[in-house]
């Protein structure tokens, strides 16, 4: 009877829908996300009903009905496609090799990474997986948390470039001629605001987020310079993977 009641409900949920999309008010409807204990069935809204990718996988396309599963498909289809490093959460194109001008440049099966977790980045950014692997732990772990699940954009200021240490003549090659660096300058809010490294990182409204941020960054990533280390970092967070002997380097 339980069984019967819930396929009931299912059928209900994709008929609402269904017709929400032929109405053009998806954002109105109400959707199923199943029954209580005592048999009763529950809704909400469908940015409360999660991921609408995974719904033809557990309702099937008798169910869904052809004005949902196609767009719901083809949605799906369009994120396996664009995912790189073997996860669906990093939306990019692999690039392959990138070679350097310098002795030290270059990486082996970059990526050219768009977003990450739902997050998109400013501008499309160079990387190795393993630093875009860290980046996606670090959105989902230590940045949304920091600001309350509320950002949408990350702000780059660099990230692959063939050049030494903070353009020093005769410095190391950085980590960023190696793909594994990335250059965060500020965060893009769902209600468009943008909060800076430079101008957040001085204003009590901000400051406690930001240095949540920048301290939940090390682990992830092996190296986290922010506007305590020095004067060339002042106005943005410098992310790297490279591994220290004695740990995270985090300044």
């Amino acid at each position: 009877m339980a069984r019967a009641g819930c396929l009931a409900g299912l059928v209900m949920a994709a008929a609402c829908a269904a017709a929400s999309l032929q109405a053009e008010s998806i954002g109105s409807a109400a959707t199923s996300v199943g029954s209580n204990a005592s048999g009763n069935f529950m809704w909400a809204l469908p940015s409360q009903a999660g991921d609408v990718s995974a719904w033809p996988d557990l309702l099937g396309p008798d169910l869904l009905g052809p004005h949902l599963v196609e767009p719901v498909l083809f949605g799906k289809r369009k994120r396996r496609k664009a995912a790189i490093c073997d996860d669906l959460d990093i939306q990019g194109e692999a690039v392959g090799v990138v070679p350097g001008k310098l002795n030290g440049c270059g990486a082996t099966d970059a990526v050219r990474v768009r977003a990450v977790s739902g997050v998109t980045l400013s501008q499309q950014s160079v990387m190795t997986c393993e630093t875009a692997q860290a980046l996606k732990h670090w959105v989902e772990k230590g940045v949304q948390p920091a600001f309350r699940k509320d950002v949408v954009g990350l702000r780059v200021a660099a990230h692959y470039s063939c050049r030494t240490r903070n353009n020093r003549p005769g410095a190391k090659i950085s980590e960023h001629g190696r793909g594994k660096a990335i250059d965060i300058s500020g965060f893009i809010l769902k209600n468009g605001d943008v909060i800076t490294v430079l101008e957040g990182w001085k204003s009590r409204k901000t400051h406690k987020q930001l240095e949540k941020a920048w301290k939940a960054a090390c682990g992830p990533f092996g190296t986290v310079l922010g506007p305590r280390s020095d004067r060339y970092h002042q106005d943005h967070f410098h992310l790297d993977t490279a591994r220290h002997r004695g740990g995270p380097y985090c300044r």
